[in-house]
């Protein structure tokens, strides 16, 4: 395809990653932000293999495994009985593969330092409203209604509330879900938490808490736990009108070892509360405005797939530019490479969502003791596995991606391990 004038809306994950590979396929890329300052929105998120694959392919892996947390299994219990209600280990699958947890902070300076190392320009304090196909190019307007930019592809990674998607002819319907969840990033030293492992603790399916070990921001600085209390939207303010300290004894009745971490929470405002929807554009593009991550699809993050993806988008997206004739083309083939993928993950994420938040006794009564039992037997844990790490369909091919060697990088983790042990041994004497 021939060079193109290119206008990315969205300076998040899948807006920084798509405008790296447009660019270095030699596009004319611009990235439009709204804020003044680009930065991260949000606490700690779990990067799964599929993610992990596109930054691989940005050249991005190392950086991102420096500042991430290594993750190998997903454990869950209730806080009640204690009885074991979710345990999911990524070696129950073969490939070696692992998730990383990491501060959205940390995916963001990876992403966003590579942008500015490739001069990729971002423009800032751009509230973009609207777009009008004018032949084959796309004009874009802002809330005044005035013109900035004109380009021959917008691709929208502004959101799961982007008002570039609600005014398009794939104008999503948005359903809001009934639970969101309060974040904090919480300092991690001294307190009692399994780094490998996200950590949940329930009450049948009305009360989920759960702690991921989730790094670095950059490296360097202390590494973080990302703190999650799942609740009603409807019962936010209720619950801030009972006040923190009602909040926190709730929360050491249900998981005591939270203790350090409820500690350092002093103020409502420490907390970002989540506000969670299932949507989907169909097709993933209007004329010459295509969407991307959150903007074209998104559900409840059980699967805790968001970023992960986003990412994929951005490598489709730019995978089918590369290997179609024209616009139109590119976008359908798209369409079509993320199709299944999106589908079977937005179809599993609401599935598994009421065995975790909602107000069935029942529901949770089957979790804790036919479903968790299930998960046991052979090939469950191989099954449950492969759809945590988003692989349970081919992501990749369709993507034009190899699924990166975790088989490789253990080994060579494992290499350097000694001389990591001498060192710290050395610096200890």
């Amino acid at each position: 395809m021939k060079q193109l004038d290119i206008g990315v809306v969205g300076a998040g994950p899948a807006g920084l990653a798509v405008a790296l590979f447009l660019s270095r396929a030699g596009h004319r890329v611009e990235i439009l932000e709204r804020f003044d300052t680009p930065a991260p929105v949000g606490s700690g998120l779990l990067m799964q293999p599929a993610g992990l694959t596109v930054l691989a392919a940005l050249g991005l892996f190392d950086t991102i495994q420096a500042r991430g947390n290594r993750i190998d299994r997903l454990h869950g219990a209730d806080a009640v009985s204690g009885r074991t209600v979710l345990d999911v280990r990524y070696d129950a699958a073969p490939g070696g593969r692992y998730g990383l947890a990491v501060q959205r902070a940390a995916l963001f300076n990876t992403l966003h330092d590579a942008v500015v190392a490739d001069g990729i320009p971002i423009r800032t304090g751009i509230n973009l409203a609207s777009t009008v196909q004018h032949g084959e190019r796309v004009i874009l307007r802002d809330q005044a209604s005035r013109v900035v930019g004109d380009y021959d592809l917008v691709i929208d990674a502004s959101g799961a509330r982007s008002l570039l998607a609600a005014g398009s002819t794939s104008a999503p319907t948005i359903r809001d879900l009934t639970y969101g969840a309060f974040w904090a990033t919480l300092d991690g030293a001294g307190a009692a938490h399994d780094r490998t492992a996200l950590l949940q603790r329930y009450d049948k399916a009305k009360v989920m808490i759960g702690l991921l070990p989730a790094g670095r921001a950059t490296v360097g600085d202390p590494d973080k736990v990302a703190f999650f209390w799942s609740l009603k939207i409807a019962d936010v303010e209720a619950v801030k009108a009972a006040g923190l300290s009602r909040w926190k004894s709730v929360i050491l009745d249900y998981w005591p070892d939270c203790q350090p971490f409820l500690d350092q929470i002093g103020d409502w405002d420490q907390l970002t509360l989540a506000r969670y929807a299932h949507r989907t554009a169909l097709p993933p593009f209007s004329g010459n405005l295509v969407f991307i991550g959150d903007s074209a699809h998104s559900t409840s993050p059980q699967l805790g797939q968001g970023a992960n993806m986003a990412l994929l988008d951005a490598a489709a997206l730019s995978h089918a530019l590369s290997t179609s004739g024209d616009i139109p083309s590119a976008l359908k083939a798209y369409a079509r490479a993320r199709r299944n993928h999106v589908r079977l993950f937005q179809m599993l994420s609401l599935a598994f969502t009421p065995f975790y938040q909602s107000d069935s006794t029942a529901i949770a009564w089957v979790r804790d003791r036919l479903v968790s039992t299930i998960a046991k037997v052979p090939p469950m844990p191989g099954f449950l596995a492969a759809i945590v790490a988003g692989t349970v369909i081919d992501p990749f091919k369709s993507a034009g991606l190899t699924e990166h060697d975790w088989l490789s990088q253990r080994s060579q983790a494992d290499t350097a391990l000694p001389e990591v042990n001498a060192a710290r041994s050395s610096a200890q004497i």
